[in-house]
């Protein structure tokens, strides 16, 4: 089987050659044993990256995107993310190929709130985000409230990565039953647990069982590194509740292609892991 045409990646970290330097600085910082250069899955500019995704079969990259703060930390997401020119360039440059999810600072208040409000007006912009171990707060934390509430009022889902950090942050806050309490509370809002939840995939899993506007989100895990209970779910009960992510540069889109075109799985569960589900869940993919 072939890679399927138009597929949607919902978290592709910030991919020109200057983020480079501060992944590998943060990977030293951290002892973290990951490998982020592979031959076809460089660094590379927009066009670039343009070209790959056309062979690869990629139709558009979700890229979370946030300031730079004045002094940030050398391990800051903020370094790896996205901003809002680089986004608003790629976005008219190349229409349709990159949209981005705003990265939410719930240590600012309700000046955040207010700046995560008008980067949803930004055309470029299909929802919230949150670098989870960046906060050490959990889902169910009081100073995310707003922000599932701008959710509610703009009909955008929220993304999170779920799950224990792949570094020195805390993990705790990333267990995936924080997110019992927002779905309950935010029933319209789609809540994405990223990173597969892991190590608490079978957590993740049954929260995604539970509740409707619950779901799995794959970044940073390579196709052949998803756990046989997750694709259990994605072939069962969770066909419409699984969607792919690279967490570029954890895994590149030609290393994702072709993981894909060898994979097991069936040609209409692979459209809907790949887009369809995202699609849905993106409800602002559709616009120009």
């Amino acid at each position: 089987m072939s890679a399927p045409a138009g597929m949607i990646d919902y978290w592709c970290n910030a991919f020109t050659p200057d983020r480079l330097t501060p992944w590998n600085q943060a990977i030293n910082n951290q002892g973290l044993s990951l490998k982020i250069e592979r031959e076809g899955d460089e660094f590379c500019r927009p066009d670039e990256m343009v070209a790959r995704m056309d062979a690869a079969g990629f139709a558009t990259l979700i890229i979370p995107a946030s300031d730079l703060r004045d002094a940030p930390e050398v391990d800051s997401f903020e370094h790896v993310a996205g901003r809002i020119d680089e986004l608003q360039a790629m976005y008219t440059a190349f229409p349709g190929r990159f949209k981005g999810v705003w990265s939410v600072d719930p240590t600012r208040g309700q000046a955040d709130v207010d700046h995560a409000e008008a980067m949803l007006a930004e055309p470029w912009c299909l929802g919230l985000h949150n670098h989870t171990h960046s906060w050490d707060r959990r889902f169910d934390h009081p100073d995310f409230v707003p922000y599932y509430q701008l959710c509610a009022d703009h009909d955008v889902p929220f993304v999170m990565q779920a799950g224990a950090s792949g570094g020195n942050f805390p993990h705790e806050c990333g267990h995936p039953d924080g997110i019992r309490q927002p779905a309950t509370d935010f029933p319209t809002v789609s809540f994405l647990l990223s990173h597969t939840g892991a190590p608490w995939v079978a957590e993740t899993i049954a929260l995604a069982t539970e509740f409707d506007n619950v779901f799995i989100g794959t970044a940073s895990w390579p196709v052949r590194m998803w756990p046989d209970s997750l694709v259990n779910f994605a072939i069962g009960d969770g066909r419409a509740k699984v969607l792919f992510g690279s967490g570029f540069p954890t895994t590149g889109h030609a290393q994702a292609a072709r993981q894909i075109s060898r994979s097991d799985l069936d040609p209409d569960l692979v459209t809907a892991i790949t887009s369809k589900n995202a699609r849905s869940l993106f409800t602002r993919l559709s616009n120009p």
